[in-house]
């Protein structure tokens, strides 16, 4: 069986030979990625200050790295934004499933839905194991689920091992009128504590487009059918479930894959090659 550390390295290799040609054909024949100080576009639904040392990755340029890499895609992605410097990444998607009510806030169980998750989990390993891949082991809250009232930001974190290699990723979920903005931090664990202040002060400049924001919901609006704790599980399926057993186990056959997608923060060759490419091709013109 092929070890967890010789796909990551693999995959970030494909990664790394196929991004240029990547953003090319994502694009035509102009590349998509943005290098900092720029303001990306995350669609038509918000925007992002790209502070310099930082590259932006449009969503389809996304899909074609993730592609390359043998990872699943949604369809939602919106972009990938990644230190020049430094080995992470943040995946940005949008879920249009409404205007998410907030009134699970003080009711939040952290217990409840690591069980359901686990669960969920165990059912996938089961694919895992078919498709001849080593089983994700889920060993906790990192951060349990944590609710900012003010701000509409649903963060938490779970760490988990595959053949005893730790993962570890930070979920922000940023609620909208028309959604939820997913954002996953992908990092290597033991530069999590590091890596987290950069990264929040990155989320400090992202915004919602006018009319797209929480604040700006009108009666009317489209109403989502789960509330926050479905959001930490995944979203449709847990709500049709109720927080069952069904729902993680849905979940997690389709979605699970953003807890071991950390070959994307191999990259850092592969966008510097590209970077150089971009800005390169700026000073010519």
């Amino acid at each position: 069986m092929t070890t967890a550390k010789t796909m990551l390295l693999a995959a970030a290799a494909t990664i790394m030979l196929a991004l240029p040609l990547a953003a090319q054909n994502a694009a035509g024949k102009k590349s998509q990625a943005l290098a900092g100080p720029a303001t990306a576009q995350l669609g038509n639904i918000a925007q992002i200050e790209l502070p310099a040392g930082f590259a932006f990755f449009d969503g389809k340029t996304t899909r074609a790295m993730m592609a390359a890499a043998g990872e699943p895609t949604s369809g939602n992605e919106l972009g990938l934004l990644h230190p020049t410097n430094a080995p992470w990444s943040v995946i940005f998607e949008f879920s249009n499933i409404g205007f998410v009510k907030d009134d699970e806030k003080d009711k939040l169980d952290a217990d409840k839905l690591l069980k359901a998750i686990k669960a969920g989990n165990d059912e996938g390993n089961k694919e895992r194991e078919r498709n001849g891949n080593p089983p994700l082991i889920i060993v906790g809250w990192e951060q349990e689920p944590k609710y900012d009232p003010v701000t509409h930001h649903l963060t938490w974190a779970i760490r988990a091992t595959s053949e005893g290699r730790a993962i570890l990723n930070y979920n922000t979920r940023l609620l909208g009128r028309k959604g939820v903005m997913e954002v996953v931090l992908i990092c290597d664990p033991e530069a999590f504590s590091k890596t987290l202040p950069v990264f929040s002060g990155l989320l400090n400049h992202h915004k919602f487009l006018s009319g797209e924001t929480y604040a700006e919901y009108k009666p009317g609006d489209k109403i989502a059918k789960y509330g926050l704790g479905a959001l930490v599980l995944g979203g449709g399926a847990v709500a049709a479930a109720k927080l069952g057993l069904l729902g993680p186990v849905l979940l997690f056959l389709k979605k699970a894959w953003k807890l071991v997608v950390a070959a994307v923060v191999a990259v850092a060759a592969g966008i510097k090659k590209l970077l150089n490419k971009i800005t390169g091709n700026r000073s010519e013109n």
